[in-house]
């Protein structure tokens, strides 16, 4: 009777060691703060975080803006809509931005697509069926999680950390329209 053969050992490393060592690398690179300057810039221009917060802000306000265009396409919807929208607020305002999204309320946004909004960019086209309307605002909030979760990355900790915030939000923002959406 033959006996069976030792098991073989893997060569290189094992995956809990790749793990580690790339959990580790995420913590090291959300905690450095880069090369800036004391003001938070690299050579007189907007510093990566500068830049990743204010596309943050005009992300929540856009996302704003397609919130208000459901709404008034349909108000019925405002009971699942309008917290939702009011947290989209909070977060443009979060990074920076938002001022006038948030003084804007759903009713002053334009109903008829393709008209230009209060800010003199194009309206959403909103679907004129309400379970596709909250399947693409789910949708767009999982698009922007997304991201925003990829953007952790590259920018410094205490953004990393509002980002990543933020981007949970979203997933369960896109979970919740899912879910109305049935």
């Amino acid at each position: 009777m033959p006996y069976p053969s030792p098991p073989r050992s893997p060569s290189g490393p094992r995956r809990r060691t790749l793990l580690a060592s790339a959990a580790g690398a995420v913590l090291l690179v959300g905690c450095s703060a880069g090369s800036e300057d004391s003001d938070g810039t690299t050579s007189g221009s907007p510093s990566l975080a500068e830049r990743a917060r204010a596309r943050a802000a005009r992300d929540s306000e856009g996302l704003v803006e397609r919130y208000d265009a459901v709404l008034a396409a349909h108000p019925g919807l405002a009971e699942l809509v309008g917290p939702l929208r009011a947290e989209a607020v909070r977060h443009a305002e979060a990074f920076g931005g938002g001022r006038a999204s948030a003084s804007a309320s759903p009713s002053q946004s334009p109903s008829a697509p393709g008209s230009a909004s209060p800010s003199g960019s194009p309206s959403v086209t909103v679907p004129a069926n309400e379970k596709d309307a909250l399947a693409e605002l789910a949708a767009a909030e999982r698009a922007l999680a997304d991201r925003r979760a990829k953007a952790l990355l590259d920018v410094p900790g205490e953004l990393a950390r509002l980002l990543a915030s933020v981007a949970a939000a979203g997933a369960a923002h896109a979970f919740l329209l899912t879910e109305g959406a049935k």
